[in-house]
């Protein structure tokens, strides 16, 4: 085996250096790397910068490349709005409190971010720029009003005043028109107006109701324009009678960080914790502005502002040509079919398993043999077909599933509803607090509650971020049998075309039993349940990774080969950390895929000499969670729902099943080396933190590309 990995000793030699972000000049900068250790914050950044890296890496298709510029942007956002606002909170309840890894307060946190994120908008800016003449080599322009022809303006000011002005709501502030609200996420222009002697402010909203893109109706090459960019230079017509004499556009985020206590909605809503969060929901976007975004250089306009909306200058960010890039997406769909095709992914589709295509019933098949489906290699219509089946079993007694977050019109919620309606029992524990899912889980829970189907929203103060589904059958001779299924990723049947999960279902009593016990635990609020064969946190998971890891250390102790290979979202969790390190003192060889926080860096004399990190960032989102421990007759290898993060192994309730079939065994470590060896979409994490690419003389291996079927 360790020949397999010999690979990592070339890297350093052999990798591209990364290019260091521009420093303002006299800037002293909070340090948010010590020693081993990498601030949480800053290991999200550095993933961003990644997803950031493919908007300009000439290997991704050029379509592409413009939805990874407008991911980057969406991830931002979201930062702002949780990871700041959390530690905003934090620096108003508890200022003096450190982080364990690196000791910086909330406030040096924001600080350090927010000197790091200016230099970021610079490196998004000139992405855009290199992406904008890669389009325009292609012969599709993204143009500007000071780049229209005349007639061109002719026919965008007939649009103007036809299609969009009729949407625009332009608002005086005055004493009659005070000053209204700036919402999440929104953008505005503001206009400095002067009508006869007076001078006053104008606020103009973006409707959002337009489309995104504007396409000129002639030309040899498709040409458009940003609605962004149009109204920011004709929305001065909704002020007839008032002459401009500034304006600046901005864009608001607002902190949506919050807690959602049990104890609060026994006490306010009358136990019922919907209406509970129903309110958080809806009051969660009256919170504080945590970020201002300005395109304009008017000082006077951006300080009215930012004194409005009480937004420091760190927070202020100078914006050149987007605010959002969600067009990018809209961008291939109003191209020729041909060229649009020739500049993106190649077409796949997810297979249905060959022993599930033609079978006449799925829970047969899996009491022959368990079952692996590898998103979003596979389909999930496999798993949508063994649940609309159940529905119409008679010996099916009971169904329990988890749900985090669904996808719109759920087939899993119609599957669902009809078991149900055909008088099975159904149990639907479904998480109302899966951030920005929120308003979607109170919907389908209301609709299930409808069918009938018993619904439990979560468990005490813990998020339930479990994967499971128990189905439970009634047998001829008065006995009971299982089938279970077991996931990293969500019953979504969108993100399942567009994350990588894996899925193991099973006919297994023992985890059947296990998976009966977990619901009726559930059902109970009681965390402290025990199980032959579940890993479930938060009282298990943790204990069971860290006595692995310490086997392991004893058998490289003892002279023999010890062997850690994890694949997960994010590593943070402190005491995993220091065991990991620990591990690597002793001469256990440590791999690790991480697709987004790093908070250990790898690769240090005397520390973690023996561990070594990649991330894959490519086509579709890393998701999958895999923990492997040994090799060969030795190994122990768990798929689970949860990070290696303490919000995971305190704050949540996940499971890892072990991998008890030997073929699904084989075939997970097989997926797992082929990532280890990817030269296309991996990147190799160095002992400064840096993110560099594997360059190869041999065949590039994308270890995604591999497992596609694609379209004839």
């Amino acid at each position: 085996m360790a020949q397999e990995y010999s690979w990592y000793k070339g890297i350093m030699a052999n990798s591209k250096k990364a290019a260091k972000s521009p420093k303002k000049p006299g800037e002293k900068q909070l340090k948010m790397q010590k020693g081993i250790y990498v601030n949480r914050e800053y290991a999200w950044l550095k993933f961003d910068l990644r997803v950031l890296e493919q908007s300009m890496d000439e290997q991704t298709p050029l379509l592409e490349r413009g939805k990874f510029l407008s991911i980057f942007g969406s991830n931002m956002d979201e930062f702002f709005m949780v990871r700041m606002g959390s530690m905003y909170n934090d620096d108003k309840l508890n200022p003096a409190a450190k982080e364990d890894k690196t000791g910086l307060t909330p406030g040096e946190q924001i600080k350090g971010m927010a000197q790091r994120i200016a230099r970021v908008y610079d490196m998004r800016e000139r992405a855009y720029v290199k992406l904008r003449a890669d389009l325009a080599e292609a012969g599709i322009n993204l143009l500007t009003c000071g780049q229209l022809s005349s007639s061109r303006k002719d026919e965008l000011l007939r649009y103007f005043k036809a299609k969009v002005l009729p949407l625009l709501s332009p608002m005086v502030i005055d004493a009659k028109h005070p000053l209204f609200r700036f919402e999440n996420k929104a953008c505005y222009m503001v206009y400095r107006l002067k009508k006869a002697e007076h001078t006053m402010i104008g606020v103009m909203p973006f409707p959002d109701k337009i489309d995104a893109l504007y396409k000129f109706q002639a030309g040899k090459k498709p040409s458009f324009i940003t609605m962004e960019n149009v109204i920011e230079n004709l929305g001065y017509l909704a002020f007839p009678g008032y002459t401009v004499t500034s304006s600046i556009a901005i864009r608001t985020t607002r902190n949506t960080d919050y807690d959602a206590e049990l104890a609060e909605a026994d006490t306010e809503f009358n136990n019922d914790f919907s209406k509970y969060l129903r309110s958080k929901v809806e009051t969660n976007m009256l919170q504080n502005v945590i970020r201002l975004e300005v395109k304009g250089d008017n000082k006077s306009l951006i300080k009215f502002v930012s004194e409005v909306v009480g937004v420091p200058d760190n927070l202020t960010y100078r914006i050149e040509s987007n605010f959002s890039f969600k067009y990018m997406y809209t961008l291939p769909k109003m191209l020729d079919k041909e060229l649009s095709g020739s500049l993106s992914y190649r077409p796949f589709h997810p297979v249905m398993p060959d022993r599930l295509a033609h079978a006449d019933s799925i829970v047969d098949e899996i009491r022959k043999k368990d079952l692996l489906l590898r998103y979003p290699y596979d389909s999930m219509d496999a798993l949508i077909k063994l649940l609309n089946e159940c529905a119409e079993r008679k010996d099916c007694m009971s169904i329990k599933i988890t749900i985090y977050r669904l996808a719109d019109h759920s087939k899993i919620v119609d599957a669902l509803t009809k078991a149900s309606e055909n008088g099975i029992d159904v149990t639907v524990v479904i998480e109302l607090t899966a951030r920005f899912d929120e308003e979607n889980n109170l919907y389908n829970a209301n609709l299930l509650k409808e069918a009938g189907c018993d619904i439990i929203y979560g468990m005490e103060n813990y998020k339930v971020h479990s994967k499971i589904l128990s189905i439970v059958f009634s047998e001829e001779d008065g006995g009971i049998s299982y089938i279970t299924h077991l996931g990293t990723g969500n019953y979504n049947e969108s993100t399942a075309k567009q994350y990588t999960d894996l899925n193991v279902i099973t006919a297994s009593r023992e985890i059947g039993e296990d998976a009966a016990e977990f619901f009726r635990n559930v059902a109970i609020s009681n965390v402290e349940g025990d199980y032959t064969r579940l890993c479930i946190a938060p009282k298990y998971f943790k204990p069971q990774i860290m006595n692995l890891l310490d086997r392991e250390i004893s058998k490289a102790q003892a002279g023999g080969k010890g062997l850690f290979i994890g694949k997960m979202n994010a590593l943070t969790d402190k005491e995993i950390i220091d065991k990991i390190v620990e591990a690597s003192c002793a001469g256990v060889h440590v791999y690790l895929i991480i697709r987004g926080m790093c908070c250990l860096l790898p690769e240090k004399v005397g520390r973690t000499d023996n561990v070594h990190v990649i991330s894959i960032v490519g086509r579709f989102l890393e998701h999958s969670r895999i923990y492997c421990f040994g090799e060969d007759e030795d190994r122990v290898m768990y798929i689970s729902s949860a990070d290696l993060m303490t919000r995971n192994t305190k704050k949540r309730v996940e499971i890892a099943t072990p991998i008890l079939d030997k073929d699904i065994q084989a075939e997970i470590y097989g997926m797992v080396d082929t990532m280890l060896h990817d030269t296309v979409n991996a990147r190799h994490l160095t002992s400064s933190g840096r993110y560099e690419e594997i360059l190869t003389t041999g065949e590039p291996v994308d270890s995604q590309a591999k497992y596609l079927t694609y379209d004839s």
